[in-house]
């Protein structure tokens, strides 16, 4: 069944005590805009504040009933989509910001040493500014409003990307969405780390998914495996592009990527650079030259 989004800026009731504000700011890459959870009644936790929009900052507001009052303001990870209005919600409310850390927070030391060595390009919307008050780490729980939440260290997506537990609902910012894969744009993303992060949600027992962008997923253990499975043919279709003719990544995403409009030729290109760097890593590929992103790979 299609997903309808409700109107930007309506605060609609997902369960008794999960609201969700949608934020006007839709994108290729948001789809309808950045969901933003209030999670919990009378203390209310808000999860994913998203852009510093005045009208997207007044919805969550009016959300409120009269008697409640935001006591935290939880950030999966560091985009510009989901965390520029966190400090002036905090500002206007007192609440303490929590996240795993900056946006360079949890970077491996391969992704890091990349960075440093340049060429890969990357940095597409991250939210450099963004520092939270409080630090979770992998698997920490906090309690906030009468309610137990334990951060879920997912990188992949972003280093710093956090998936949220309550009860059997997990709040998976952009690490699991029903209505499409995530962005995976290294050095910033990490496809060997979002693969294992991947198997890190296989274990929870949830029975809900609430996502950064779209629909919430009703069959969790389903979409993380279909995810996966996903990101292995994937691999194997890059394998096999590369065992027929050398290219770069954009080459390659033109040849495998048959199926989407040019416009999204860009981020498919980053993610196909995700994939071989992950091979180059396994000896199944190998690039000519500097790692750059315009590099040519080559079968190992």
């Amino acid at each position: 069944m299609a997903y309808t989004p409700p109107p930007a800026g309506d605060c609609v009731f997902l369960e008794q005590d999960v609201r969700c504000i949608l934020a006007p700011n839709p994108s290729p890459m948001t789809f309808h805009g950045t969901n933003t959870y209030l999670l919990g009644r009378g203390e209310v936790c808000v999860i994913d504040p998203g852009p510093d929009l005045s009208t997207h900052r007044d919805a969550i507001l009016r959300a409120l009933g009269p008697s409640e009052q935001i006591v935290a303001i939880l950030c999966t990870h560091a985009h510009l989509d989901h965390t520029p209005l966190a400090a002036r919600l905090s500002m206007d409310t007192g609440a303490p910001v929590y996240a795993y850390g900056t946006a360079l927070a949890g970077e491996s030391q391969a992704m890091s040493q990349l960075r440093q060595t340049g060429g890969l390009g990357g940095g597409e919307g991250i939210d450099h500014a963004f520092t939270p008050d409080e630090t979770l780490s992998d698997g920490a729980e906090i309690t906030l409003g009468g309610m137990t939440i334990q951060a879920i260290w997912t990188p992949g997506h972003l280093s710093n990307h956090l998936c949220f537990a309550q009860g059997d609902r997990v709040f998976s910012g952009d690490h699991v969405m029903d209505w499409a894969t995530s962005m995976i744009s290294p050095p910033d993303g990490d496809l060997t780390a979002f693969m294992s992060s991947l198997d890190k949600l296989k274990g929870t027992s949830a029975r809900v998914f609430y996502p950064g962008h779209g629909a919430p997923a009703s069959d969790p253990a389903a979409r993380v495996s279909e995810l996966y499975a996903h990101r292995k043919t994937r691999e194997a279709q890059i394998i096999a592009a590369l065992a027929t003719q050398s290219g770069t990544a954009e080459d390659l995403a033109k040849r495998i990527y048959t199926d989407i409009a040019p416009a999204l030729i860009p981020a498919a290109t980053r993610n196909v650079l995700a994939h071989l760097i992950a091979l180059c890593d396994q000896a199944k590929a190998r690039h000519i030259g500097p790692l750059t992103e315009t590099a040519e790979f080559e079968a190992n």
